[in-house]
């Protein structure tokens, strides 16, 4: 469904949601009235403010309760713009632009610095660039560029060392395995044993001290394929495959889940569903609320155990841009999560 008639709908009605005990009226958010803090439903998605600048592929990350969303490209431009949600007053404002305009690279948080990896800026044309914003002076630096060229990529942060997971090189026209380590410290890269399956735009995170990328895309198509790192013994194992792959979704990890929501699954075709891994039972949680709409390369980013998911694109093979600002409560799938621990 295009924005245009999803805005439409959701134009025609405000709702309510349930924030603690009481009942309260949370007004259409794509309006032009003031921004209001968000109150949620466990198990369920409610729509925040609208970015300002409608993209997709954006870097991100959390500082404080400020997710920042730097850079993307829209249908016809790609774009260096820094922009900040507030999570505490459901509001946006505006930070230093990233040097380089580039969309679909890595992105992590280390000492509330954010580095942004790699990415392109248009097709065949991909970067090794490191650029770090700090958010204090509203500045930027350059940092030591990435061993290889690569895009479509995501990065997890174990240890205050960044691991970029997999990839895709667009001299060879391949997926890729490869797995890169960033010390912020000494500003020095490693590279590391690779994953079993090369893929790009896996769902990547850090549950206890295992790394997971589960899903993405890899040079046969979409992947179900799941698997667990540990930097301790610099080794991969194979992991309970995802009930749906996707690539390009929106995740982060809660109560010790891992949850995905939206992508692009095998039929090249954006998805809305949200599903849940738990390292812990190595198993996955399905029938969890679906997003208010499908969504492919959004920002993503867990703040205070809601699962935000900025912009991204919404109509399939035209990849479409929009501002939208999902959140959803992943308390009932924790609850799910632990009973099937017991």
């Amino acid at each position: 469904m295009k924005r245009t008639a999803l805005a439409a709908l959701w134009a025609a009605f405000s709702f309510s949601v349930l924030f603690g005990q009481d009942n309260t009226s949370f007004n259409n958010p794509m309006s032009a009235a003031a921004p209001q803090a968000l109150s949620i439903i466990p198990d369920s998605w409610s729509l925040g403010t609208p970015m300002p600048t409608a993209r997709k592929g954006p870097f991100t990350g959390v500082i404080g309760t400020n997710i920042y969303v730097i850079g993307g490209e829209t249908n016809s431009a790609v774009l260096n713009v820094n922009e900040i949600y507030d999570t505490a007053t459901n509001s946006w404002s505006t930070g230093a632009a990233m040097p380089t305009a580039r969309w679909l690279g890595a992105s992590a948080v280390v000492n509330n610095a954010l580095y942004a990896i790699g990415g392109g800026n248009a097709p065949g044309a991909a970067f090794n660039v490191v650029e770090a914003y700090d958010p204090a002076t509203d500045t930027w630096a350059a940092k030591a560029p990435m061993p290889m060229v690569n895009d479509n990529i995501y990065a997890v942060v174990e240890n205050n060392i960044i691991y970029v997971i997999g990839g895709f090189s667009p001299s060879s026209g391949s997926r890729l395995a490869t797995v890169l380590a960033y010390n912020p410290a000494s500003n020095l890269w490693s590279v590391e044993t690779p994953l079993k399956v090369g893929k790009s735009s896996p769902a990547v995170a850090l549950i206890g001290s295992t790394i997971i990328a589960a899903g993405g895309l890899a040079n046969s198509g979409v992947t179900s394929d799941n698997e667990g790192y540990n930097a301790a013994t610099n080794a991969w194992q194979a992991l309970a495959p995802a009930p749906t792959g996707v690539q390009a979704g929106c995740f982060g990890v809660s109560g010790g889940g891992l949850y995905i929501a939206g992508g692009e699954n095998a039929a090249s075709q954006p998805v809305a569903l949200t599903q849940a891994y738990s390292l812990q039972t190595n198993s996955w949680t399905t029938g969890l609320a679906s997003m208010p709409y499908p969504t492919v390369a959004p920002a993503s980013a867990m703040v205070g155990g809601l699962l935000y998911c900025i912009g991204g694109a919404d109509n399939g093979a035209q990849l479409r841009e929009t501002s939208t600002t999902m959140c959803k409560s992943t308390s009932r799938a924790d609850r799910l999560s632990s009973a099937q621990a017991e």
